[in-house]
């Protein structure tokens, strides 16, 4: 028998709990034991919880427990987890963790530490689908060309209203908040770092790349409107919040936004609050992994996949690697990204306003693919609307900060990055 200690049994660890009772059948006929539930962790013993297990406010109980074979934690957060994780490894238990921002900051002090010791997380990112399985195994042939995913069902749900149903941003947040998808504060969701962390995760197993968040470029869904939708329906684009990692020879770039990608794409047809990665490997070619990136069942699904794969004795090697992974590849600076950008600026609606526009542009060598004019309510003004061949980002802000001190643009403008 393996015995299990839940550090946090909130909305995830009742469903570990009550799915390792409900399929205790199966799930002992492929682990090769019976894995039952110990005790668990809650901040708040007076409230009801929906187990039949033994619970504390003491976390060092479990911790510190001989019989406790594998800690599960649920807790979120970041340094209170982190020692709690040193603790259960130093004292020889297999840990297993949900915990994306925990990992996000210090996966590779926790590799170390873990040594041996099966350290498993495969719930922390994009829930129910296993995505650091594929990568740690399935495509462990391959060397990682890009990764591009939706891992935040808040913002897929908020973004495929805004696009299907004409909704404007401010109204959907509200519905979204309603449902129970966004948080009463929402950034961490629509601002783009609960992607990032994520994205740092996979990126640690397809590219040893060592960054935190702050490293990274982070942008949300906050200035998407209605006229930027029309655009990308009359040029062949669906908006979707992106976390990508691309190796590009000289380096990775990380970085997590709202991008317009091609609808024929196969991740242009994720909607609603559900979750895709696609990955593409120099052997295998373009994968792609779709489920529910958040629930309680789904994930702790991928909670009891990790503790089955533990019982087992399959898990390997926690970021995927028994050496280093000695690709020479390094972050890219956020300045040297190259892509191709959609800008939308008002502007004074004359002749010779687009001449200017092109010739500022053309002082940072960025060139214009497309373009799109709409007329606003003040007659004297037009929205100008285009995209740019590729170019680097540090020339495009760069280009940016000059258009606006233009005399014939009017207020800052919104910009978009485009991946094809």
């Amino acid at each position: 028998m393996v015995k299990i200690g839940i550090l946090g049994v909130g909305t995830v660890g009742e469903s570990v709990a009550k799915i390792l009772v409900d399929n205790a059948d199966v799930i002992e006929a492929r682990a090769g034991k019976k894995i039952v539930v110990k005790s668990g962790v809650v901040r708040d013993l007076t409230k009801e919880r929906d187990v039949d297990i033994y619970l504390t406010d003491n976390a060092e109980e479990i911790i510190n427990d001989p019989e406790i074979d594998i800690v599960v934690e649920l807790m979120g957060g970041v340094e209170e987890p982190y020692s709690l994780v040193k603790k259960a490894l130093e004292n020889g238990k297999a840990v297993v963790t949900a915990n994306k921002a925990l990992l996000a900051y210090h996966r590779y002090e926790l590799q170390e530490i873990a040594g041996d010791i099966p350290l498993m997380y495969e719930a922390s990112t994009a829930g129910g689908i296993p995505i650091i399985g594929a990568l740690r195994t399935g495509l462990a042939a391959n060397h990682i060309n890009t990764i591009q995913g939706i891992m935040n069902g808040t913002c897929n749900y908020m973004l495929t209203k805004m696009i299907n149903e004409g909704a404007q941003y401010e109204a959907i947040l509200k519905e979204a908040q309603e449902l129970g998808y966004a948080e009463a504060d929402p950034t961490f969701d629509v601002g783009g770092f609960d992607a990032s962390h994520k994205l740092l995760i996979l990126a640690s197993i397809a590219y040893g790349i060592d960054a935190k968040p702050e490293d990274i470029l982070i942008e949300g869904i906050e200035n998407i409107t209605q006229t930027d939708v029309a655009f990308a329906k009359e040029f062949g684009y669906e908006i979707k919040l992106l976390g990508i990692a691309k190796n590009v020879g000289e380096g990775v770039e990380l970085r997590v936004h709202a991008t317009m990608i091609p609808q024929e794409s196969m991740i242009a047809k994720v909607d609603g609050v559900m979750n895709a990665v696609t990955v593409v490997g120099d052997r295998v070619g373009e994968t792609m992994y779709y489920g529910p990136g958040a629930g309680g069942d789904a994930t702790a699904s991928a909670v009891i996949a990790d503790i089955v794969d533990i019982v087992r004795g399959n898990q390997g090697p926690m970021l995927g690697y028994k050496k280093g992974l000695e690709s020479g590849l390094k972050l890219l600076p956020k300045e040297q990204i190259v892509t191709q950008y959609y800008l939308r600026l008002e502007v004074d609606d004359k002749s010779g306003v687009l001449a200017a526009i092109t010739s500022k542009l053309g002082e940072f060598g960025i060139s214009i693919e497309s373009m799109l004019q709409k007329p606003t309510s003040d007659a004297h003004i037009a929205k100008l609307l285009f995209t740019t061949h590729k170019t680097q980002e540090s020339k495009m802000q760069d280009a940016i900060k000059a258009l606006e001190t233009l005399d014939v643009v009017h207020g800052s403008i919104a910009m978009m990055r485009i991946e094809k």
